[in-house]
């Protein structure tokens, strides 16, 4: 076979058709660099969007976290009988009740709160929550929760992650784990703590225990900067910034252990950190929020300022979409909690006083803007309060019964569920334990608590523990 007599390649003779030549090489090289960083985004990954197990009400989460437990008994759930009962010891027919500091002689304490009916529901609320009282009827009210331990310490895992000692995912870490991260520029699991101070769990409740890294949440820092450095140096635009991140990962990226999950987060919060100075300034910006918008939060006047405007930034975080967020209402010594061992009227009234009227604009907000629908908001604490006085004013930790709500993603609202005795001492009537209101949350989000699993050490675990029940009468 003869070699064919045409050249395979012709020499370039000048500047002009060197360039002409080699321009589809560039563009080719160019267009390659576009359809890999395509594919790396369309990838699947361990944030990457997950399909549902069962048809989703919701697809994010808000839980209105009231650290140190508030009593059901001040709050949501009446007692007359304790009203008639005050100053006399505990009548013999409610049974034992293990406190951590109430005595063998400590007297039932009634409650100078009075409550009144709300809504076309009719549900009776405290005097402590008429801003949250105007919203009953899109709320779900269940007096009959309780959990395994007296302790704040135990009894705040146990909320979190099913669990009573640390190390367990919570389950903010779960819910990504089983849904992705929606938005790309904005971490997926957020915790905004209470400004006043630590609690007796720590930073462990809310983090992803032995699920890898990745799903370990955001914990944004109290007042106007929640997150620091999102804007860049003045000397640097995003371009240079984006030249020297992606000269970080391929340095990564040459080294890194494919099973190494710990690298695998730091790489992606470089990413997100990146992508977060684009656009989460204006999410975390709220001067440019109407005036009237401030003014349903309580924004810019006391006592609501703080957590009305870190509810304020969950709306905008949900609606921005973030799938978990965490406010906290309570930090730092015990009365600075809703922790009321001396005096359950001045901490009840100061804590009600910080976080009705933000609680409710929440509630209102979402719905008007259509977001109730597709959020579930959550309220409550790691407990609730005893029928008995601590102190001859205070209460003391009480897990055997206590009151819980829930709002938005599916929930039907205007209703209560499950009940505790004429004295508040025990769950009597549908008693539903943390892991119900676990298996219930992700339930609306889609997730099946069986098929939501991770091994870890021989077992496949998940955030129900054991077996968690579906509160059925309110989805």
């Amino acid at each position: 076979m003869s070699p064919d007599p045409r050249p395979h390649h012709l020499p370039t003779r000048t500047r002009r058709e060197f360039v002409r030549d080699a321009c589809c090489g560039f563009g080719g090289l160019a267009l390659a660099s576009l359809l890999h960083e395509e594919h790396l985004r369309a990838a699947p990954g361990p944030l990457s969007v997950k399909s549902t197990h069962l048809p989703a009400k919701a697809k994010s989460v808000i839980f209105l976290f009231m650290a140190g437990g508030p009593s059901h008994i001040e709050t949501f759930d009446p007692k007359p009988l304790l009203n008639k009962l005050n100053g006399q010891v505990r009548p013999a027919e409610f049974g034992e009740a293990k406190y951590q500091f109430i005595q063998r002689d400590a007297r039932l304490l009634g409650t100078q709160r009075t409550f009144r009916k709300y809504g076309e529901s009719g549900i009776e609320v405290s005097d402590l929550f008429p801003n949250i009282g105007s919203c009953i009827d899109d709320i779900a009210v269940l007096r009959s929760c309780h959990g395994d331990m007296v302790v704040h310490s135990a009894a705040q895992y146990e909320l979190f992650s099913g669990r009573t000692v640390p190390g367990f995912p919570s389950m903010g870490s779960w819910m990504l784990y089983g849904l992705g991260a929606e938005s790309q520029s904005l971490p997926a699991y957020v915790v905004m703590p209470d400004p006043k101070g630590a609690l007796e769990a720590g930073q462990p409740m809310y983090m992803n225990g032995f699920l890898p890294a990745i799903y370990q949440p955001t914990m944004f820092r109290p007042g106007r900067r929640p997150v620091l450095n999102l804007d860049l140096p003045a000397h640097v635009d995003s371009g240079q910034r984006r030249r020297t991140l992606q000269f970080i990962r391929d340095l990564n990226e040459a080294t890194l252990d494919p099973a190494d999950a710990e690298f695998h987060a730091r790489i992606n919060a470089y990413d997100v950190a990146f992508r977060m100075q684009s656009e989460a300034p204006a999410v975390l910006d709220l001067s440019h929020e109407p005036q009237e918008t401030l003014d349903l939060y309580g924004v810019g006047q006391e006592p609501t300022h703080d957590y009305g405007r870190r509810c304020l930034l969950a709306r905008k975080l949900v609606e921005n979409g973030v799938r978990f967020v965490c406010v906290v209402s309570g930090g730092g010594p015990g009365n600075m909690q809703w922790d009321a061992h001396g005096d359950i009227e001045e901490n009840h009234l100061r804590k009600a006083s910080e976080t009705d009227q933000p609680v409710a604009g929440l509630l209102k907000d979402l719905k008007r803007r259509g977001l109730l629908d597709s959020t579930l908001v959550v309220w409550g604490g790691e407990f609730g309060r005893s029928p008995e006085a601590e102190s001859g004013k205070g209460r003391d930790h009480h897990n055997l019964g206590f009151s819980m709500w829930m709002a938005g993603g599916g929930v039907r609202g205007g209703q209560v569920v499950g009940a505790t005795d004429a004295i508040g001492l025990r769950a009597i009537d549908r008693p539903y334990h943390f892991r119900d209101i676990h298996a219930t949350i992700l339930h609306q989000l889609g997730l099946d608590q069986h098929q939501l699993t991770y091994p870890h050490l021989g077992r496949d675990e998940r955030l129900t523990f054991v077996e968690g029940n579906v509160i059925r009468e309110i989805v």
